[in-house]
């Protein structure tokens, strides 16, 4: 019961942060239809600026809280990850817009590839160590045991979904999103600014991505620049669990994975009398992955799009 116990709230963590990246990959499919890969080294970007930046604050000395340093880094990170997505759908995407489907997807996967290598030109191909500045006292929920930053990585990532789910459903540009996801032609005649729309899309998933980076790295004490591969692959599961295109469907699968993933890793070596180890963990994303698109393509939750005129 201890490790049963231990196991879902490590599995509430990861989820957690695969939630909030999914939630990336699930708007801008949304609104464009358009698998983008490359969020995943917006992820890795996110990481590696916060830390460039909060090894840059230390050296100031300043005498504040720790996590004050860290969130003053991602206030940091946070706009050049925006523009980042700005950027990437402006150069990348908008030109093939009206293009066949395959031509944005390979446009993706080759943006993926030209940030990794920017990443490893800027930060070089060594692991990147996060400042080891944040408390390591453990806290107890019952049987399990968690640090500080988990806690704090589990209660800012719901803040942040119960936000986009506001923004989406209450606000004008909510409004303007879920007219253009719905029919592009028809939010054009109504007035919307259908390019402000997709770009202030990429703007949100990007902090989104940027936020879930330093999460990642202050989790794990480390980043390196192909971070985002792995955690974009595992995003995009859960957002194919949940149901891409569905909000919802991202926070449910991007939950659900994590837990899959954490129980597998809990239980994997009794399973298999001890052949398999917690280091095939990651198979369970890809497994998950398999399952869903054979049995239910649409996805836990479905997709709520409309065909596009």
């Amino acid at each position: 019961m201890d490790i049963l116990t231990q196991q879902l709230v490590n599995g509430l963590i990861l989820g957690s942060i695969y939630a909030l990246i999914a939630l990336g990959y699930t708007l801008v499919y949304g609104i464009l239809g358009l698998i983008n890969f490359a969020h995943g080294e917006v992820v890795m970007i996110g990481a590696m600026v916060t830390i460039s930046c909060l090894g840059w604050l230390l050296g100031l000395h300043l005498d504040v809280s720790p996590f004050l340093l860290v969130a003053g880094s991602l206030v940091m990170a946070v706009p050049v990850c925006a523009l980042l997505g700005v950027t990437i759908e402006r150069l990348a995407y908008r030109p093939l817009r009206n293009a066949p489907r395959l031509a944005p997807l390979i446009t993706a996967i080759g943006v993926s590839i030209v940030l990794q290598n920017m990443a490893m030109i800027i930060w070089g191909r060594q692991y990147i160590p996060f400042p080891d500045i944040l408390p390591h006292e453990p806290l107890h929920l019952g049987a399990a045991t968690f640090l500080p930053v988990q806690g704090v990585i589990v209660v800012l990532s719901g803040l942040l979904m119960v936000g986009l789910l506001v923004l989406v459903h209450r606000t004008r540009l909510g409004r303007a999103m879920r007219a253009t996801a719905q029919a592009p032609s028809v939010a054009r005649l109504m007035g919307v600014s259908v390019d402000h729309v997709i770009a202030s899309t990429f703007i949100i998933g990007s902090v989104l991505g940027a936020v879930a980076g330093v999460m990642v790295s202050a989790n794990y004490g480390q980043a390196h620049a192909y971070m985002g591969f792995m955690l974009g692959l595992k995003a995009f599961s859960a957002a194919v669990l949940g149901g891409i295109g569905n909000l919802a469907g991202a926070v449910v699968g991007g939950l659900l994975l994590g837990l899959i993933e954490s129980l597998g890793a809990g239980y994997i070596g009794d399973l298999t009398g001890g052949f398999l180890g917690s280091q095939y963990q990651d198979v369970f994303a890809f497994l998950v992955l398999i399952l869903v698109l054979v049995f239910r393509p649409s996805g836990l939750l479905g997709e709520r799009l409309a065909d596009r005129p």
